[in-house]
């Protein structure tokens, strides 16, 4: 039964979605209640997975030999399907306010529950070929919701988005080969897979092809040079471009990478090596490169999207470690910044949604008329920087911890990085913050418009994300420990 439940939560909001612009809604609120019905349902169903784990794999369909399609729940797909699941319901409750006068929902609801379940697909994919199914459907689903408002702009950045992704997928794609070639199973297994014998004297090769696979994958963390999708992407309505950035497409390219790093290629294979180095060098300077973009920019959601950048190299950072430890950072730092992104986010939607400002700017003042949004996006903010008591700080104690007990000088030079990047950040969030409420003592209150904190719609979900990154913040040891038992299955 449990494994029944296990296919169903990925192709329920599949089915689901599918339906949403064939079903004869009488009106709005009937499709509203059926979208949040459908979404919270199956967030219910993923916590019964969770509770009892099913211990065999579930064969959707099988190709030849060890080629199939099949779903299978570890700790970490845990780590990340429990995410997907809590932070869906909240996404589509913020969405129902925020889309209320778009003329073309029906389509943007049902792009935006399938992504649901292929984001649970990749989750619990038992095999590297199930990952990287979903994983380009999940480019697929996602193309039509940045193109949404049918703009120039939106089109020209579906377009980038599309000739990335495609780019990212035949890097991948020379991965997966290798990794079905030299491996002894197609299954994701702690501390790698790949027959020594059988590669010989291909070392090298397979060390180059690993640096290829892991930038094909990480093409959706944005990582340099293959960063430029992410900022053109925030053109899509906010409760897209907030899932976009914290959940749906950069995490799982994050957690592709963890996939291929310590359970296909294995980290005994990788460690100590130039492809080790090579990886580590990429990340730290695309941490640098995100932190000093955003505080170039001037748009708030491009802001948000730069500093997304720098925060998904801190993931990949932790990955490229290749230690248990750096792998129980990069989680916990993939758990924590998704609830900061996606509250920053939603904050920034907020005003741009009752005010139509959207340059930092035009943002002069309105703490006084919306202070219930700016309370939530300065705390973000600042657990964004790494203020102790919040959650941003405890995930990069971590990584620092991880690197630090690593002896490789690049690491050292990533924990620096880090400190750079902590200071960067606390300028270009907190500038946001400090214009919007202490605009000055010359500013002309009549110069702003007389607006409000949003509905309740809009509200309830970020009360929620902030008093989850302060509880991770106060109380993150069950959580910490959790994901380092997590990461310790890892051969050292």
């Amino acid at each position: 039964m449990h494994i029944a439940v296990m296919i169903t939560v990925v192709l329920l909001p599949i089915l689901g979605g599918i339906l949403i612009p064939m079903l004869p809604f009488r009106d709005r609120r009937k499709m509203l209640w059926y979208i949040e019905a459908l979404v919270l349902i199956n967030s219910i169903l993923v916590l019964t997975v969770l509770l009892f784990q099913p211990e065999e794999a579930f064969v959707l369909f099988r190709f030849t030999g060890n080629l199939r399609v099949s779903f299978h729940l570890d700790g970490m797909g845990k780590v990340f399907a429990a995410l997907a699941a809590a932070l869906w319901p909240l996404a589509a409750l913020y969405s129902f306010e925020y889309m209320k006068n778009d003329s073309n929902e029906k389509s943007f609801f049902m792009f935006y529950v399938i992504t649901y379940g292929v984001t649970l697909g990749i989750a619990m994919a038992d095999n590297i070929l199930t990952m990287y199914f979903f994983f380009e459907m999940m480019s697929l689903v996602t193309l039509p919701l940045i193109m949404h408002t049918r703009t120039r702009e939106a089109v020209l950045a579906s377009r980038r988005y599309l000739y990335y992704m495609l780019g990212g997928a035949a890097f991948a794609f020379i991965g997966m080969i290798f990794i079905l070639s030299y491996g002894t199973t197609s299954t994701f297994v702690p501390g790698g897979v790949l027959d020594l014998n059988k590669i010989g004297d291909k070392t090298n090769m397979m060390l180059l092809v690993y640096v290829l696979c892991f930038l094909g994958f990480g093409v959706k963390t944005a990582i340099w040079p293959f960063s430029g999708w992410l900022p053109r992407a925030g053109v899509a309505p906010t409760p897209v471009t907030a899932l976009l950035h914290a959940v749906a497409v950069v995490n799982t390219g994050a957690f592709a990478t963890m996939r291929i790093t310590y359970y296909s290629f294995g980290t005994g294979l990788l460690r100590g090596t130039w492809a080790q180095s090579v990886v580590l060098l990429l990340v730290i300077f695309t941490i640098l490169y995100g932190c000093s973009r955003a505080l170039k920019e001037t748009h708030i959601k491009r802001r948000l999207a730069w500093s997304t950048v720098s925060n998904l190299s801190y993931i990949l950072f932790g990955v490229a470690l290749m230690s248990p430890l750096g792998l129980a950072g990069a989680l916990c730092h993939m758990l924590f910044h998704s609830f900061m992104k996606i509250g920053s986010f939603f904050c920034a939607g907020a005003v741009m949604h009752e005010t139509g400002r959207s340059y930092v700017h035009e943002l002069d003042g309105l703490g006084r008329k919306m202070p219930g949004v700016f309370v939530i996006f300065t705390i973000c903010g600042m657990a964004l920087m790494g203020v102790p008591g919040l959650a941003g700080f405890v995930s990069k104690w971590q990584l620092a911890q991880a690197a630090v007990a690593s002896e490789n000088p690049l690491a050292w030079v990533g924990v620096m990085a880090l400190l750079a990047s902590a200071l960067l950040t606390a300028i270009y969030m907190l500038t946001i913050s400090v214009r919007a409420f202490f605009p000055g003592k010359e500013f002309d209150y009549d110069t702003v418009p007389d607006v409000s904190d949003p509905g309740w719609m809009m509200l309830l979900p970020l009360v929620i994300f902030v008093a989850v990154i302060v509880l991770f913040g106060l109380h993150s040891q069950p959580f910490v420990e959790y994901l380092q038992s997590v990461a310790s299955s890892m051969p050292t």
